[in-house]
């Protein structure tokens, strides 16, 4: 069986996280929506996605194919669901399709509710779903559970060393490689996983529920409050409060960042600090790109919504409900904007345009820092990102 992860309505929502990868791609957990599948299905997936990143996912066309709405966040029962599916019948919510068994190579005619030849199966909206930004680090602490749950059954964890404190009688997991020295963790919370070869340095205090990926390191005395995930090779300092970090990205120094996702490749300055609740208690609203406008978030705690390959610099801070697109470099005293958009230089004293010639230097750069190759990819979806937002930089 053909299995495809495509993107709906929500990718839209989802920007500026998804200007650069599908919406499968979006870490929420410990796993990708993407790896959270394979894993569950036993299988790889491909993508059905934007053109302009077809390139770097491709899309596996073959005769029997069931599609998966990328943003669904899986469960064992809604696996066995689509699993079950017979062909041409299409699995959906009230307002969500879920997926579709199709026996055609031609994926272009798909996730057609009129069509006549296909069968609606109804099911009840009973599993997690990534619509907006702010839901990613809203679901991590479930999704933290899932996920551990998922990688350690029926695995025995590294033992964990006698420098360290251990707090409660809850779930911890070392995974080969890691090192943890020195460190509080407390597991009453929610569960702790430390990914392959990730490291946790002196005198970090932890609560769950919290997730280290592979190649990760919490710098010295860092306070994380979950549910906190740090993705693949990202460093991090300093306190962090319900966040998502995506791979690559570094929150090295002191600073508070609270109820907020980063995505790759950004660096978050020295005694960078983000509000994640206003003065005045209010509900946060936040720059949605559909509609060009702020919209209410339901939430009273939001931080920032950083796109891939931004920067900021030294004593950075970020207004409540703060969105930053691809590719923005920022810096200058005193509270940012709460919208920043992609290929923006600037800061409070005002914006200029980010050459993307410049920025494709500086992410070639940053690529090789990490002993990995900017290629050619990575480039056209750079470029292309800055053609289509261009004309958004606000001045």
């Amino acid at each position: 069986m053909n299995y495809v992860l495509f993107d709906d309505n929500s990718r839209n929502n989802l920007l500026p996280l998804t200007f650069t990868r599908p919406v499968a791609d979006i870490r929420v957990g410990i796993l990708t929506i993407r790896e959270k599948w394979e894993r569950m299905l036993g299988k790889t997936t491909s993508t059905l996605t934007e053109d302009y990143l077809s390139k770097k996912y491709p899309l596996a066309q073959k005769k029997d194919t069931i599609l998966i709405n990328g943003s669904v966040l899986p469960t064992p029962e809604l696996v066995a669901k689509i699993q079950s599916l017979s062909q041409n019948e299409l699995l959906m919510t009230e307002d969500c399709i879920i997926s579709q068994f199709i026996d055609a190579e031609d994926l272009e005619n798909t996730l057609d509710q009129e069509n006549e030849n296909i069968t609606q199966v109804k099911v009840t909206d009973c599993f997690g779903r990534i619509s907006y930004p702010w839901d990613i680090f809203s679901m991590n602490g479930k999704a933290i559970i899932s996920d551990f749950e998922l990688i350690t059954s029926g695995r025995k964890s590294q033992p964990l060393s006698k420098s360290n404190s251990l707090i409660g009688n809850g779930r911890l997991f070392i995974e080969e490689g890691a090192k943890i020295e020195g460190a509080i963790l407390n597991t009453e919370t929610g569960p702790i996983y430390i990914g392959k070869d990730a490291e946790i340095m002196e005198g970090s205090v932890i609560r769950g529920p919290f997730a280290l990926c592979e190649h990760a390191v919490i710098k010295m005395s860092a306070k994380i409050y979950g549910p906190t995930t740090v993705g693949p090779y990202s460093k991090v300092g300093g306190e962090l409060n319900n966040v998502v970090i995506f791979a690559y990205s570094n929150k090295a120094h002191d600073g508070f960042l609270g109820n907020s996702v980063i995505g790759e490749w950004c660096n978050l300055g020295a005694d960078t600090n983000t509000s994640n609740l206003k003065n005045t208690y209010d509900e946060v609203k936040v720059w949605n790109y559909p509609s060009r406008t702020f919209i209410p978030s339901g939430l009273q705690f939001c931080g920032l919504i950083m796109g891939d390959h931004s920067k900021c610099a030294i004593n950075t801070g970020f207004n409540t409900g703060t969105v930053v697109g691809v590719s923005a470099n920022i810096f200058g005293a005193g509270l940012q904007r709460n919208f920043i958009a992609s290929f923006s230089w600037g800061g409070t004293a005002g914006f200029t345009h980010y050459d993307v010639d410049k920025a494709v230097d500086v992410a070639r750069l940053v690529y090789n820092r990490r002993k990995l190759e900017f290629n050619s990819y990575d480039e056209e979806i750079l470029r292309h990102v800055a053609k289509l937002t261009r004309d958004n930089v606000r001045r």
